[in-house]
């Protein structure tokens, strides 16, 4: 039975069950195991593709680099090489915010995942604003990516609507320790981001299997707009996904990451980008907590220096029983 403390104190069950909180995560392992001048690394996402790229770490595919106002305008023939669509980020954007995934060409504009139109007016004025800094961190002058759009795996199909899942694994120390995958939905314009709407699904480390989600606070087993199921879906590759993230942690050296892969139908995981301060949302898709298995890692005397031996950590030193 709950005490009457507890229900005054409701932080001491949620440090009981292991809850990471954002302060614990700031001071006990970002400020601690990521050393500050490596962030440009993850934060600027052209230096990360680059980085990848020189490491022969597969990442979807660079059409172009814009860094000024006067190369927007001869932009719309270069795209048209590109009839299966594009993406377009901010190199410094955070939070998913200002991506636009283009899933073809129309007469006079484009069309956007979520199936709306935009005119190469409004494309114009977008990609303004992505230079002017709308999206980026702290404001600042930004540049513009533009990539390969993601032919994501079939398994997909029915739990995703108008856009991309991606899988985000925090990796510490070098070991997996969390993983979830992001679905998209008609709230979250196609998008794999939570913070605009899309649902996150707790994985099982052991076994690639997808658990309940979680969405607008709610559990859930089904997408709200396809109607599929999203729990024990078996995610391909799995094996390979926990090792690329293991080798992107690797990669920019930072001892707390969280690593996007995405599933391509003929290229299998692609690393999207990184993340130097994951968000803690991952632990309500996996209905548990992330301290209580960072803290089996930190008490670790040595970590494993091959991959394959942190994988084999990760699955047997991690308990996956939920809350």
């Amino acid at each position: 039975m709950t005490s009457r403390l507890d229900r005054l104190l409701p932080w001491r069950r949620l440090l009981a069950l292991g809850i990471l909180s954002m302060n614990r995560r700031n001071a006990d392992y970002i400020l601690r195991y990521n050393p500050r001048h490596l962030y440009p690394l993850v934060d600027d996402k052209l230096k990360t593709k680059q980085l990848a790229l020189a490491a022969g770490v597969p990442v979807p595919e660079l059409y172009g680099v814009v860094e000024t106002q006067y190369q927007i305008p001869a932009l719309h023939e270069q795209l048209g090489r590109y009839p299966e669509g594009f993406v377009v980020k901010p190199t410094r954007g955070s939070g998913g915010e200002g991506i636009l995934v283009i899933t073809g060409e129309v007469k006079g504009g484009y069309r956007k995942s979520s199936g709306a139109l935009i005119s190469k007016e409004e494309f114009e004025f977008h990609l303004s604003n992505i230079l002017s800094g709308l999206y980026s961190l702290g404001g600042i002058p930004d540049s513009i990516l533009i990539e390969q759009r993601i032919d994501f795996d079939p398994i997909f199909q029915n739990v995703s609507y108008q856009g991309v899942p991606d899988i985000r694994t925090i990796v510490f120390r070098g070991i997996p320790v969390m993983a979830m995958i992001r679905l998209p939905t008609r709230i979250s314009d196609g998008r794999a981001n939570l913070h605009q709407g899309a649902i996150g699904v707790g994985i099982d480390l052991k076994s690639g299997c997808t658990l309940a989600g979680t969405w607008k606070g709610a559990l859930l087993e089904q997408h709200p707009d396809t109607g599929g199921g999203i729990a024990k879906l078996k995610i391909p590759h799995w094996d390979t996904i926990l090792r690329l993230s293991a080798a992107c942690a690797d990669l920019v050296g930072l001892g707390y990451i969280g690593v996007d892969i995405v599933l391509d139908r003929s290229k299998g995981p692609l690393m999207l980008e990184m993340n130097a301060r994951p968000g803690l949302a991952i632990q309500i898709a996996n209905r548990t907590g992330l301290h209580q298995r960072l803290k089996k890692i930190e008490a670790l005397d040595k970590v494993p220096a091959s991959i394959e031996d942190r994988i084999r950590v990760a699955k047997t030193l991690i308990d996956s029983k939920i809350i």
